[in-house]
């Protein structure tokens, strides 16, 4: 099987790898100093303690790779737009897409058969780029669990977990959805098939559109966020304005906000990935994660104010980043 993996960070990588261990003809499109190792020594999983090394075709250029059997976009939601038109090259007539973006997905109205349906988000598809050049008719939404980071370039350690769902943009059953979801279990994940990926979709953006833009600002970890009354009392206020919108649209919350808390709490002293972004200088999810829901907040008539100074914030510490390419991280003193 000829699958490509665009965007073989982290996540993309730790795909990458497993399904390459299956025997399967992976290409990957990487860049910089991970395309170089990549391309000289092989892509490097470490895991449960040990560590394999896996031949793949690494390149920076998609046009090399031609029509794919299975394509997974590992690109972080900002970075989709940019390459969607040479993600179409990688599309043949029965070519699947499998998108794997935090936060609310470029297709979240397609396929929904509601008053929106439509709708182009121009907080994730800015003018529609994405829509136009990839078939929603193509895609398979998927939720991905897994924690993993870059150890170095060309090598990938797997943090935990073993997590993936997987469904149709309209929730249906289909032969693709089965046949995808049993070549990631071959891989090691552990698939949920679900027949309502929006639901499930919000309660993993519930918790990153008020953890993730708060410790961006604070440098605080989840387990602080949500120990200092005044930011768990913050992060319980833009939760709520979150459950209202998603509610508007529809949307089941199969677990109570307090819950969600605790969930985010029990984590411990992990640094979300806005936050992780903000130390290194990468550019922020943050339209993705809080922009999308503000533009829900509009469609659906929900204020938003919690929400709307926080992304405020953000947005100008990502811009004061950026303009001065910059980082910012919290070191012991001399």
């Amino acid at each position: 099987m000829k699958i490509c993996v665009v965007g073989a960070g982290a996540i993309g990588g730790l795909l990458a790898a497993k399904l390459a261990a299956l025997g399967h003809q992976i290409g990957v499109v990487v860049r910089g100093p991970h395309l170089a190792a990549i391309r000289e020594r092989g892509l490097t999983l470490q895991a449960d303690g040990t560590e394999r090394t896996f031949p793949v075709r690494a390149t920076d250029r998609m046009a090399e790779l031609g029509p794919q059997d299975l394509v997974i976009i590992a690109l972080k939601a900002h970075q989709v737009g940019g390459v969607a038109a040479e993600i179409r090259g990688l599309c043949g007539p029965t070519t699947t897409v499998v998108t794997a973006q935090n936060g609310i997905p470029w297709w979240y109205f397609f396929k929904t058969g509601g008053p929106h349906q439509g709708t182009v988000l121009e907080s994730v598809d800015p003018g529609g780029v994405i829509a136009r050049n990839i078939d929603v008719d193509r895609v398979l939404g998927s939720i991905i669990y897994p924690a993993a980071d870059i150890v170095s370039p060309g090598i990938i350690r797997h943090v935990e977990g073993d997590r993936i769902s997987l469904g149709e943009v309209d929730d249906s059953d289909t032969e693709r959805l089965r046949t995808t979801a049993k070549l990631l279990r071959d891989a090691g994940f552990k698939v949920r098939v679900s027949t309502d990926l929006r639901s499930e979709i919000w309660v993993k953006l519930w918790g990153n559109c008020t953890f993730n833009p708060i410790s961006a600002l604070t440098q605080a970890t989840l387990v602080d966020i949500c120990q200092f009354p005044p930011t768990r009392a913050l992060a319980e206020r833009m939760m709520r304005e979150a459950q209202q919108i998603g509610e508007k649209l529809g949307v089941r919350f199969p677990v109570s906000l307090e819950k969600r808390i605790a969930g985010a709490e029990a984590v411990g002293k992990h640094k979300t990935s806005m936050l992780q972004d903000v130390e290194t200088g990468r550019p922020l999810e943050l339209d993705a994660l809080v922009g999308s829901v503000l533009e829900l907040g509009r469609i659906t008539g929900v204020p938003t104010p919690n929400l709307t100074a926080i992304h405020a914030s953000v947005a100008l510490l990502a811009k004061t980043l950026g303009e001065a390419k910059a980082r910012l991280r919290i070191e012991p003193r001399g």
